[in-house]
């Protein structure tokens, strides 16, 4: 039987998502180390990766479970007990042609930074961005929005066949003390988002001109590389 689970996870704890043959301190070798301590040896399929140091409320994953495992609500509290850092919010049965990452329609992110300083308590999940015109990242945002050719917009060392993504919603707003970035898309590459919000922040600062972000949106030239802090990116919503 193939599942589908809804996981969240605070990613200061791993190496990012992905498998890696350096370290087991990875989302996926710890899902599936709590899964083979129940004898379940199928290996986990996520709806994308996450790097080192990026959270997760909505990341999904599937798996599929041998015959004898037909009770989901043991499966979910045994592997909640077992895993550190990492939550099962929902474990549903899905199609046996359910795939986390191809079946996928849109994804959000959302980035959380402050003006202050973050607290002890925050530094891992809040970026500082302390100067900033709202009203030009506002604007700097809304130009990624479209379908473009992101060439210049990610880190290469990914399996990709096309650098195309459709950009439905790129938007800002403010909720208290903390400020939000919003990203919906039909998927993103490798370090995209980082890489988008570090540009928008250039320009929302002063440091980058507006023709010279549009420039780089549309291939002509680039001018900026610099990701934004991981501490900030959360993996929100994948949907189907």
């Amino acid at each position: 039987m193939r599942v589908k689970a809804v996981i969240a996870y605070d990613g200061s704890f791993f190496r990012g998502f992905q498998r890696q043959t350096r370290t087991r301190q990875t989302i996926t070798t710890s899902l599936e180390s709590a899964l083979h301590s129940l004898h379940i040896e199928s290996e986990i399929t996520g709806s994308g990766r996450t790097d080192a140091g990026v959270h997760a409320t909505g990341q999904v994953i599937h798996f599929d479970l041998p015959d004898y495992w037909k009770d989901i609500g043991k499966l979910h509290y045994e592997l909640n007990r077992k895993l550190k850092h990492i939550r099962i919010k929902h474990i549903t049965p899905v199609s046996e042609t359910f795939h986390a990452r191809f079946s996928a329609k849109k994804r959000i992110y959302r980035y959380l930074f402050k003006r202050s300083a973050p607290s002890v308590f925050e530094e891992n999940y809040i970026a500082h961005y302390p100067e900033f015109d709202a009203s030009q990242l506002e604007k700097a945002l809304l130009y990624f929005e479209g379908k473009h050719n992101f060439r210049y917009f990610y880190k290469t060392g990914s399996d990709i066949h096309s650098t195309v993504r459709q950009i439905y919603r790129a938007r800002y707003r403010q909720i208290g003390n903390y400020h939000l970035i919003y990203f919906e898309a039909d998927g993103f590459l490798r370090a995209q988002v980082r890489m988008m919000v570090g540009a928008a922040m250039e320009c929302a600062s002063g440091r980058l001109k507006p023709e010279m972000l549009r420039e780089q949106i549309d291939g002509k030239d680039r001018h900026i590389t610099s990701l934004a802090p991981a501490s900030g990116l959360y993996l929100a919503r994948i949907i189907y």
